[in-house]
């Protein structure tokens, strides 16, 4: 995962006709500075107002299980659910949408594979420096509202389950589970295109909504089968199609989601006030850089390393490249409780502590280069090409730098040396394994 915020490396057009009101637009993709989030902009209003992508700004409107609709003061952009889905989807984090009417062209297709193209064919980019905001699901939170029910649990990532149950013999029961990630998004959720029952098509049009809507753009269901000519892109499109609607409506979130997100049934109405409550119960929580993007401090390795006084041994982590190579620092001090009989009146650092500590540095590579390290511990199984070059003293500051020479499933080989003031006091290879904590 991307532990900064993104946005486009340039601007991107694409058109089209709205799905609900039918009108010929243009939406314009821009690139945002950091905490700018999504902005809907009308430029096709005098002072171009802005509209915030946020659940705040969520208008309740004639049939809002069809569609969500944002506005603020007199303005309001509808049916913004699949270019919010696509932007999250994508994890672009900010981005300036300008149009030219007052809703998103629907894709031809019917799904945001078109959207998705045009977004990446802007490009995206890390903003340095500007980590990701993130709502952490730490506790269950659920609610049934129109039909529907939604809970969240605590879960590493996003994950969405999602059940629909129609009396229609089409549509049926569906269910689906699936991890989001920007791949799993693109190949699994995008192609799959919105859709209608045939017997509500009518009292759509009798509201004046789904104007733009075909048989090219929208899947329309029947009783014995589906009316279109191409056939469903996979047996269980619908719920899908869903799955990518609750995507665009927990992007009104404002940051990155994580938890496992339990659907049943739910709209686009269940969907936002299950948003509101998801943004009551949890704050936004400061992120923090992955252990390779940052020098590690004592806390960070604390929270890794088993040790504890008088045997943690190293004071901080400078640079680290998983699988590859490590630096990390001891800073020797008189008060260590070593040099009082190592040796009286010629303190020294013992030689056997420089290597465990060369040791603790590599465990701590090894431990970068799985997604859950505090369930796992590093043993070593041997050392080799011992030399000491020169003695260690008080006041000395220990630079451990360790290669990585050889990998293979949970066991590695490395390569050590300690450094002071440039020069080599210690080297050595090490051979260790993970294993993971039972």
């Amino acid at each position: 995962m991307n532990h900064y915020q993104t946005t486009l490396k340039k601007q991107v057009v694409c058109s089209g006709i709205g799905l609900h009101l039918g009108k010929e637009t243009a939406i314009t993709f821009k690139p945002a500075p950091a905490d700018t989030g999504i902005v809907f902009v009308r430029m096709d209003v005098p002072g171009r107002p802005r509209i915030k992508a946020c659940v705040e700004n969520v208008r309740q409107v004639e049939e809002q299980s069809r569609r969500t609709t944002l506005g603020y003061d007199y303005y309001e952009v509808h049916t913004v659910e699949h270019v919010l889905s696509a932007l999250y989807g994508l994890g672009i984090d900010n981005c300036i949408i300008e149009l030219d009417s007052d809703e998103p062209p629907e894709p031809e297709d019917g799904s945001i594979r078109k959207y998705i193209e045009v977004l990446e064919s802007g490009g995206i980019e890390k903003i340095e420096g500007k980590l990701c905001k993130i709502i952490k699901i730490e506790k269950p939170i659920s609610i049934d509202s129109f039909g529907a029910s939604l809970t969240a649990v605590p879960y590493d990532g996003l994950k969405i389950s999602f059940t629909i149950n129609y009396d229609n013999p089409v549509l049926g029961t569906q269910y689906l589970s699936i991890d989001i990630t920007p791949d799993s998004f693109k190949n699994e959720i995008a192609p799959a295109r919105t859709f209608c029952l045939y017997e509500d098509v009518k009292h759509l049009q009798e509201k004046n909504l789904i104007k733009g809507g075909t048989l090219e753009n929208a899947v329309v269901v029947g009783d014995d089968g589906i009316l279109n000519d191409e056939p469903l892109r996979f047996p269980d499109e619908f719920v899908r199609h869903k799955i990518l609607d609750l995507i665009g409506d927990l992007s009104l979130l404002g940051a990155r989601l994580n938890g496992h997100i339990i659907s049943a049934k739910s709209g686009h109405a269940s969907n936002v006030q299950f948003v509101k409550k998801i943004g009551e119960a949890h704050r936004i929580v400061k992120n923090s850089l992955p252990l390779a993007e940052k020098k590690w401090d004592i806390n960070d390795i604390m929270d890794l390393l088993p040790h504890r006084y008088p045997f943690l041994l190293v004071d901080r982590v400078l640079e680290v490249e998983a699988n590859k190579r490590i630096v990390g620092l001891k800073n020797v001090s008189i008060n260590e409780s070593f040099f009082q009989g190592h040796f009286p009146g010629k303190p020294i650092m013992p030689g056997v502590l420089i290597i465990e500590a060369m040791g603790q540095v590599g465990g701590l590579m090894l431990f970068n280069s799985v997604d859950k390290p505090t369930n796992w511990l590093v043993y070593f199984t041997g050392l080799d090409k011992v030399r000491f070059r020169n003695p260690v003293q008080p006041g000395d500051q220990v630079i451990f730098e360790l290669e990585m020479i050889q990998r293979r499933g949970p066991m590695c080989k490395m390569k050590g040396v300690a450094k002071v003031d440039g020069k080599i006091v210690v080297e050595a290879m090490l051979m260790a394994m993970l294993l993971e904590k039972e």
